[in-house]
């Protein structure tokens, strides 16, 4: 007897530091529903005041990462603020502000509002086969403008307009060399490749990198705040101070810095 389909849904689990959360709708290649667009900002903030999340990897369930939005969730009419897109935007958005370090798993078709998704991560990595696109064009769509930013800011003008322009796949190949993505796996390498680095950055110092993502995305109004954790972090038994001894004693620092 065929066993039921799953209905489509995003799934997480933390160990070990690192929160895992699922795109999991196989029948559609993970496509994100309406639903699952609604959902995963409330996750997201759910998972950031974890104290024990410390790394966050995005991926797909099955051979897939996320094929785009469910098409069949298009047509209206929605209520204001409520359209695929806008939902879309929101979920991207809550994604790329995650306050720890972010890292797309990709295998797979990585397309549409997928690849929107995949940017919006901090790290992208890829096993061999994978396919990317940006596919608005072949259905009349405005890709929003928060994305198109972040595709030129990732690959450059002219990679960005050639996926924006022509809706076609590029490979693990092209991806890399433009940018798109940060590493490429042999097949059956990438779990243990994401497994690996996770954990290298679970053990680094979170005060570093939750400066850095505030410090890339250009949010200078922060600055102030940044000077005055870096001040409180260097005096004795801050995680400054931490770090240093660590290298000095020729052992794994013990940082506990929280915000």
């Amino acid at each position: 007897m065929e066993q039921p389909e799953s209905p489509p849904r995003l799934t997480h689990t933390v160990a070990d530091g690192v929160a895992t959360v699922v795109i999991s709708n196989p029948a559609r290649r993970n496509a994100m529903t309406t639903g699952m667009w609604k959902a995963l900002p409330e996750l997201l903030d759910s998972l950031a005041g974890n104290r024990a999340v410390r790394a966050l990897v995005l991926t797909g369930d099955g051979p897939t990462f996320c094929a785009g939005a469910d098409i069949s969730s298009l047509p209206g009419p929605h209520g204001p603020g409520e359209s695929p897109q806008e939902l879309a935007v929101r979920a991207e958005e809550a994604l790329a502000a995650f306050p720890r370090p972010t890292l797309a798993a990709v295998r797979g078709h990585c397309v549409g509002g997928g690849c929107q998704l995949a940017a919006a991560c901090d790290l992208r990595f890829a096993e061999e086969g994978a396919s990317f696109g940006v596919t608005p064009a072949r259905l009349g769509i405005v890709y929003p403008a928060s994305a198109t930013r972040r595709l030129v800011a990732l690959t450059g003008p002219s990679t960005a307009k050639y996926l924006l322009f022509s809706a076609e796949l590029i490979d693990t190949a092209r991806a890399l060399r433009t940018g798109l993505v940060d590493e490429v796996l042999p097949a059956g390498g990438l779990d243990e490749r994401v497994a690996a680095f996770t954990s290298v950055l679970v053990g680094r110092s979170s005060l570093t990198q939750t400066a850095a993502k505030e410090f890339a995305a250009g949010r200078p109004g922060r600055d102030a705040h940044w000077a005055a954790r870096a001040a409180e972090q260097a005096a004795p038994g801050g995680d400054t101070a931490e770090g240093v001894a660590a290298f000095l004693e020729r052992r794994a620092p013990r940082f506990t810095w929280w915000e």
